[in-house]
């Protein structure tokens, strides 16, 4: 599809300001919904950026439109689709901006969405199910006419997963997500619970077709964590370049749902900047938060992951946080990934909460316990981590979880809890070497407290707490630190710490008195007592 090819969808009524030929014919590879005023990061090539202008106003300079415009230059954009609701119209020193930085500038009117113009874009890409040659395909030619119907009118995954298989006797069959959760099945085929089906998809070997059933990857480009199975549980007779032709036929269709939910990201992107802002403004976050699909009122749970610090890890950890979520039936949230690195997700956990089907909701989940308040949704994001952390032989998956938010203003302190408690996640899952998912309130010892504070903070407050003690090379020091370690393990025992190290008692009473005397501390006083516990912890 080009540029010039939405000019002539009188459904869309959209007006061309400004662009010459070449640029009317421009390819459109996507669609991208911002209002951020450098949008450049979140662009690829080729797509149509959609725009309310909500980031300009009439008094701004003309070099903050240009910039605008010239990251859209940058990054490769089709061409600028700006909406006229905001202003009444747009802006001429908008037009100006894109002919001297040659984007291509069409007029969104009032009675026009952006979501009828993204949907047709996607909808017109899918249509080109149909249009290579027939001696490519093992599924008859009437077939594959009406799967490209399909999904050119948007048809929801049952309905295409039924009709896909409806020519071989419509044999029980699934689309399963890479947690097991349930994208689609036929009439014939029982509801399957996710843990069962992530078992199945486990065992399976992929490509692999055995009598007994057939399991195929949908897109093998995908992660491990975005990665759909074409699933026939029984025995099936059709030739196996039929089946992977239905499984193309839902890559298809996986493509299209994740350029929707790459423009959702965008919206997610600017609450999550917001929420980590410590004093953002009172109106921002409200219409932040809308703009995500989420209610304007809380509780809200905050849940960050992160897959290390590889490369394309950040992304990775969005895509895992999203599948993960979309196990809440009837939750609605908004994930993207964080400036600092990994991802997070805002949640709308209130008993009142909307249902799926805003941007960025969470689909109904099949097998997995409903999640209406706020515990029950840390319930059930603890019981699939480990399914989650199945999907991949190499990488460990961290998460932490904050305690509810009671309102917009309250996610900062909710996003700082779930990095905090991602960082103790981190710790703890380092050591023994296991996928963790920590919340808050799992937070109830000294150690465990500690895990969450920064590696640097922890060796800086356990130098100068332990003093001479810290330089652990010395063997009379490394002898006077596990002398005060036994010490502390037994409640400052004289009798049981001289019987636990076999010592005499005034062997221990010495020690301890260099302890004192090397620290400053008075161990007869619990604060100190607490303090050298922790310095200890924290070495």
């Amino acid at each position: 599809m080009h540029v010039e090819d939405l000019l002539r969808l009188e459904s869309l009524d959209l007006t061309l300001l400004w662009g010459s030929p070449p640029l009317l014919a421009r390819e459109i590879s996507g669609v991208t919904a911002t209002d951020l005023e450098d949008p450049g990061r979140f662009l690829q090539r080729g797509e149509i950026v959609l725009s309310g202008l909500v980031w300009w106003s009439a008094a701004d300079e003309e070099a903050k439109t240009d910039r605008f415009v010239a990251a859209l230059r940058d990054a490769g954009a089709a061409a600028l689709l700006a909406g006229e609701e905001t202003h009444g119209t747009v802006p001429e020193v908008l037009v100006d901006a894109c002919r001297r930085h040659g984007i291509a500038l069409l007029s969104v009117p009032v009675h026009t969405s952006f979501r009828a113009i993204t949907d047709t874009v996607y909808l017109r890409q899918w249509g080109d199910l149909s249009r290579r040659p027939a001696d490519h395909y093992a599924l008859p030619e009437n077939v594959r006419g009406e799967l490209s119907r399909l999904l050119a009118d948007g048809a929801d995954p049952d309905t295409l997963l039924t009709r896909a298989v409806a020519h071989l006797g419509a044999p029980p069959c699934y689309v399963l997500s890479a947690t097991g959760r349930t994208i689609a099945r036929t009439p014939t085929a029982p509801p399957l619970p996710a843990r069962q089906a992530a078992r199945r998809l486990k065992a399976a070997a992929p490509f692999a077709a055995a009598p007994a059933s057939t399991t195929l990857r949908v897109d093998p480009d995908a992660s491990p964590y975005g990665q759909w199975y074409l699933h026939l549980p029984g025995p099936v007779d059709a030739p196996p370049r039929m089946l992977h032709e239905i499984a193309e036929v839902f890559a298809q269709y996986r493509q299209g749902l994740l350029r929707r939910r790459a423009a959702a990201r965008v919206p997610a992107t600017e609450l999550l900047e917001l929420a980590a802002a410590p004093r953002p403004g009172s109106a921002p976050l409200p219409a932040a938060l809308r703009a995500c699909g989420l209610p304007d009122h809380g509780p809200y749970t905050v849940i960050a992951v992160s897959m290390g610090a590889e490369e394309g890890a950040a992304e990775a950890g969005a895509e895992a946080l999203d599948e993960l979520l979309r196990h809440l039936p009837g939750r609605r949230f908004a994930t993207a990934r964080l400036a600092t690195g990994g991802a997070a997700a805002v949640i709308a956990t209130g008993s009142g909460a909307p249902g799926a089907g805003a941007p960025g909701a969470g689909v109904p989940g099949a097998g997995v316990p409903g999640a209406g308040a706020p515990g029950a949704v840390v319930a059930t994001l603890k019981g699939l981590w480990p399914t989650l952390d199945a999907c991949d032989d190499v990488t460990l998956p961290y998460g932490g979880i904050s305690t509810p938010a009671a309102g917009p203003q309250e996610l900062n302190g909710a996003l700082e809890q779930a990095r905090y408690a991602l960082t103790a996640a981190v710790r703890a899952g380092s050591a023994d070497g296991t996928a963790q998912l920590t919340a808050v309130e799992d937070l109830t010892t000294l150690g465990a407290l500690l895990a969450g504070i920064p590696a640097d903070v922890r060796t800086a407050f356990g130098v100068h707490a332990l003093g001479p003690l810290a330089d652990d090379t010395n063997p009379s020091h490394r002898m006077l630190l596990e002398t005060l370690d036994t010490f502390l393990a037994h409640n400052g025992s004289w009798a049981r710490t001289a019987e636990a190290l076999h010592l005499h008692v005034n062997t221990v009473h010495y020690r301890i008195g260099r302890v004192e005397l090397l620290t400053g501390r008075d161990l007869a006083r619990l604060d100190h007592k607490l303090d050298l516990k922790a310095a200890l912890l924290c070495r």
